[in-house]
Parts: structure tokens; C-alpha cells; sequence
């Protein structure tokens, strides 16, 4: 019941720090993209530190000594909401590749747009493939880091699902390295769950994968069985 309670309180003030941070996003439009995106970490940082102060729920992370200098596509394991905010107070400068749809969400999808995301139509097969590979070059070009969820939506737990393969192309196709990321947050944030167990998420950033004279595929297959066996562990111990 307390555990509801508290959960209860944190749905209150995410929807509020959603609706100022994503106006002071949509506010920053005029000005550097340096600004909004200051934004959008601030509010990362305060969203994690609710979940702390409100719900008890920390988190510790593993393997920052693996994040590369150079911008590099980064694939992160699904399972909450958890991980799409925490990637920003951990990773530099980035963009998301997401479903379109979430652009209509209210303030939250208003806020995200002027950040750039590479924004897909997953029915559109291999245009929305060249679209994030196309996307993808350029934002890294720029220095700037992207984001992928590569099972393409939230998984729970104890799911696994292939993934999709415009992540390791575009990281073949601009020679820069996956960098995986396995974390438990499913356990404390389920899929579609109001209540937020308290306890530490765990997350583990492994080594970058090379892609260098290596086939997406290969790429791929190194990535989810690195982040399957990971997500295994950490269950398990």
C-alpha cells in the first residue's frame, strides 16, 4: 500500500517536470540545440533523483570505463521507461530512433522533436532501414551519439526478440562501434507497471563491438547475445 502511495506521488510530479522541461525544450528552439538538450538532461537528473527520494528506487552503474571518446550507436535493452531517461545522465550528446507515434504524445513528444530524433515508421520495412542509417551518419558526423532500442519495443523480463538490423548497418556502413548496455530495470519499472519496487536497478555498459570489415549481421548477433547473457546474469545473481 505505502509502496502504491509512494508511486502514486512520483506519477504526479513526473507529469509535472514533463510538462516544464518539455516547455522550456520547445521555449530553447531559437537557440542552440546545446540549450534544449541542457534541458532535457536537467530533467533526466531530476527524474532519477524522485525515483530515489520518492519511490526509493536508486540505481548503480557498471562499465563506464567502456564508453568510447568518439560518438558511437548505442544499443540499450528495453524494458521500461527507466532506461530512456537514465541513457541521458550517462551518454554525451544523443538522439533517439523511435517510433513516429510517440511525436503526438503530449508534451513529451512536443519537447523530443525539437531535440531531432530519427523518428521511423516501423511498417515501412527498409525505408524506415535507410532512413535511420541516412539520419544516423549525419547526427554522428555532428558528434552526436545514437540511441537505439534494437528489440524495437518494451520487452518484459524474462522475453527475448530479434533485433532489428538498422543499428549495426549504420554502424558498419559509418565504421563506428555498438556499444551494448544490459540493466534489471523491468524488475523495478514493469512493462506498463504503476509500482515501482524500491531496491537498485543495476546497469552494465559492456565494450564496444567493432564494426570495422565485419557484416551487420555478425555485428548484431554479437551485440544481443552479449546483452542476453548479461540480462541473464544479473537475474540470476
Amino acid at each position: 500500500m505505502i509502496q502504491a502511495i509512494r508511486s502514486g506521488v512520483f506519477f504526479v510530479v513526473m507529469i509535472v517536470l514533463t510538462a516544464v522541461f518539455a516547455t522550456l525544450v520547445i521555449l530553447s528552439y531559437p537557440f542552440p540545440p546545446r540549450i534544449g538538450y541542457g534541458f532535457a538532461k536537467t530533467y533526466a537528473h531530476w527524474i532519477m533523483a524522485s525515483l530515489r527520494f520518492i519511490c526509493n528506487l536508486r540505481y548503480v552503474i557498471e562499465g563506464q570505463e567502456h564508453i568510447p571518446d568518439q560518438p558511437s550507436v548505442v544499443y540499450l535493452r528495453h524494458e521500461s521507461m527507466w532506461e530512456t531517461v537514465v541513457e541521458l545522465t550517462i551518454f554525451p550528446r544523443q538522439c533517439w530512433v523511435f517510433k513516429k507515434e510517440l511525436l503526438w504524445v503530449p508534451f513529451f513528444g512536443w519537447g523530443i522533436q525539437i531535440l531531432s530524433p530519427i523518428a521511423i515508421d516501423r511498417s515501412a520495412g527498409r525505408s524506415a532501414l535507410r532512413q535511420v542509417v541516412k539520419q544516423g551518419k549525419e547526427k554522428l558526423e555532428e558528434g552526436v551519439w545514437v540511441m537505439i532500442f534494437p528489440e524495437g519495443t518494451r520487452m518484459a523480463p524474462d522475453q527475448r526478440r530479434r533485433y532489428g538490423l538498422s543499428g549495426a548497418v549504420l554502424a558498419v556502413e559509418s565504421d563506428c562501434a555498438i556499444v551494448p548496455v544490459a540493466h534489471n530495470a523491468g524488475d523495478y519499472w514493469p512493462k506498463r507497471g504503476f509500482i515501482k519496487k524500491p531496491g537498485t536497478i543495476r546497469l552494465v555498459i559492456g565494450k564496444p563491438i567493432k564494426s570495422q570489415g565485419r557484416t551487420a549481421e555478425e555485428v548484431n548477433e554479437q551485440a544481443k547475445a552479449w546483452i542476453d547473457d548479461t540480462v541473464s546474469k544479473l537475474r540470476s545473481g
